[in-house]
């Protein structure tokens, strides 16, 4: 059931929001030549799959998790799109291809060892990733990595419909502030 909703939303969500990609994509070229992110992150059942974003940093920005960048690395433009949430929008792709959901435990970079580990003891693996979800809206990121899984884990057990909504709405209404950087 949750699936016909990702599929179903995310298409209407690249219906509709379409001139909204196509204004930060010409506006992220100016900013810094190359407005869309592309990068390998752990799926379900730890398969790679490409993560698609707009970008918010620098070409040249090393590729770790976002809290281990320093704030001087996102662009003005980036700073918006973060606060916004709009560099996510490209996810919607993600989500139509299958490798994510819009809800569930955010996808990590295959460096994030600690997490993976922690992920792995709890189960995470055996869903897909997602653009949102209980620890997005309740702030808690990457940089803690045992209590990111157990709040993934806690999300994954009691995850029914009214809850994929829930986070949706706040995600949406700007509930949790992202990735500290």
């Amino acid at each position: 059931m949750i699936r016909l909703f990702d599929f179903f939303f995310a298409l209407m969500g690249i219906v509709f929001l379409w001139p909204i990609f196509i204004v930060i994509y010409i506006i992220g070229y100016f900013d810094t030549g190359s407005p869309v992110f592309c990068q390998t992150r752990v799926g379900r059942n730890q398969q790679p799959f490409t993560l698609i974003k707009f970008r918010t940093m620098p070409v040249n920005t090393q590729s770790v998790a976002t809290h281990l960048v320093g704030a001087s690395c996102v662009t003005k433009l980036g700073s918006f799109l973060r606060k916004t949430k709009l560099d996510e929008l490209p996810q919607l792709i993600n989500v139509l291809k299958g490798e994510m959901s819009l809800v569930g435990p955010r996808p990590c970079l295959f460096n994030q060892q600690e997490l993976i580990d922690a992920r792995q003891s709890k189960g995470v693996f055996d869903v897909r990733p997602g653009i949102t979800g209980l620890a997005q809206v309740n702030e808690i990121d990457m940089s803690t990595p045992e209590l990111l899984a157990e709040w993934d884990e806690r999300m994954i057990r009691s995850m029914t419909v009214k809850a994929y909504f829930t986070y949706i709405i706040q995600t949406v209404l700007g509930k949790g502030a992202g990735d500290r950087v």
